[in-house]
């Protein structure tokens, strides 16, 4: 069994997700959103998404992080400060020797809906058929346990093609 913490990252609302998986079975743990407050300056909103990541991390001892990638919009300097928060997301568990694993949007909507072009409510009501004791307060919450699960999925699919080698 192997204990995944899965980040949605944003400077404003970053959303958090704890998820266990033991071969294709995967049970919620725990979710939520570290929100900051935007009346603060960005390296102080930085440290307090940092001491919050680092006390769920401390926590919940997952033993592997999943991460969404930035994408990049039209508005530059929301994409600088979301790539801030998700440099955050990046470090923290590996400043605890926890492995990190990066995926794009599209992927990770594609593991959990099976599509890349899902909606952010098609993510989340699949989260809730996948993990139905989530509590998913906010989409951000749904979105970093689309990232768990995408994890999950990749990492079985990968020991999987590993057992099928060695046995050739």
């Amino acid at each position: 069994m192997v204990r995944i913490l899965g980040i949605d990252p944003g400077l404003r609302f970053t959303g958090w997700g704890v998820i266990t998986a033991q071969g294709n079975r995967l049970s919620h743990v725990a979710d939520g959103v570290i929100a900051t407050d935007s009346a603060l300056s960005v390296p102080e909103r930085l440290r307090h998404l940092h001491d919050a990541l680092l006390e769920l991390t401390r926590n919940f001892a997952p033993d592997e992080a999943a991460v969404e990638e930035t994408y990049v919009n039209r508005n530059g300097a929301a994409t600088l400060k979301l790539g801030y928060a998700r440099g955050v997301g990046l470090l923290v568990p590996m400043l605890l020797d926890i492995p990190v694993a990066e995926y794009g949007a599209k992927t990770v909507k594609r593991a959990v809906v099976g599509t890349g072009a899902a909606t952010k409510e098609q993510v989340s009501m699949m989260v809730r058929r996948i993990l139905p004791t989530a509590l998913l307060r906010r989409a951000d919450a749904a979105d970093a346990l689309a990232v768990a699960i995408c994890h999950a999925h990749h990492r079985a699919s990968a020991a999987h093609i590993a057992n099928a080698t060695r046995m050739a």
